[in-house]
């Protein structure tokens, strides 16, 4: 389905990226993956087949993406599908966060999204497939996530901005919205299987499917978004949640 495609990844080393970069590699693209910790990049690639490297960037940083973008010209010539997945969620009470922590979140999930586009932006592929990583919580106000869930509420209107401004560079941009996900960013440190099956299980409870999501199902949206069997939709969203938005 993406035979002869070229995909970059944000945040590819773990979770829902590492899925997708399985996914997207076996449907035949060759794949890139970033991220800041090089020994991370590095087991991925070791797990993942298919023609897959890793670029060590900071979506913080623009010099390291600058630096990103020369090398995937350098590999690609041009980049055909772009996953801007790196992201942080943690909560963030009104009352108690302080002003580093809503820094960091937003650099990352807001700055570090849109310069990662504008980046990529002289190497995309005319008819390109741009998918934002947002969340459900652009849909819902909830309790103790008031910068995390404005920071999702950004990327889901970069989608609509972005298709709007590039389409007549044919790039369509969409957007994932994953519900809770059983992922590493849902990890505690030191946490034992035993007890992220039960926190799992307690999340779950909470989810009108019962259940956490797999990373497997939202690299399956990723993937449906970067083919060209969506070329008909721009701005976008496809929200995998387990009903948590909707029901």
């Amino acid at each position: 389905m993406l035979k002869g495609k070229s995909a970059l990844i944000t945040g590819g080393s773990s979770g829902i990226g590492l899925a997708t970069a399985r996914r997207l590699a076996a449907d035949g693209a060759r794949v890139a993956i970033t991220g800041t910790d090089e020994a991370k990049l590095k087991a991925a690639v070791a797990e993942l087949s298919g023609d897959v490297f890793a670029i060590r960037a900071d979506v913080r940083s623009l010099p390291d993406l600058k630096a990103m973008a020369g090398e995937l010209g350098a590999r690609f010539g041009k980049l055909d599908i772009l996953f801007a997945n790196a992201g942080v969620a943690y909560g963030t009470p009104i009352a108690t966060t302080d002003e580093e922590t809503f820094d960091r979140l937003m650099d990352i999930n807001v700055k570090g999204v849109f310069f990662t586009v504008q980046s990529v932006l002289p190497i995309m592929a005319d008819g390109g497939s741009i998918v934002l990583n947002t969340s459900w919580l652009n849909q819902v106000g909830t309790t103790g996530r008031a910068a995390l869930s404005a920071s999702k509420a950004a990327v889901r209107s970069f989608a609509r901005t972005m298709s709007a401004e590039l389409a007549d560079r044919r790039i369509r941009v969409n957007a994932v919205s994953p519900g809770p996900t059983e992922t590493p960013i849902h990890r505690s440190p030191g946490q034992t299987e035993d007890q992220f099956r039960a926190y799992a299980e307690k999340v779950g409870a909470r989810v009108p499917a019962g259940r956490m999501g797999k990373p497997e199902e939202i690299a399956a949206a990723v993937a449906f978004l970067a083919s060209d069997d969506t070329s008909f939709m721009l701005g976008a969203e496809i929200v995998m949640d387990g009903g948590l938005a909707e029901l």
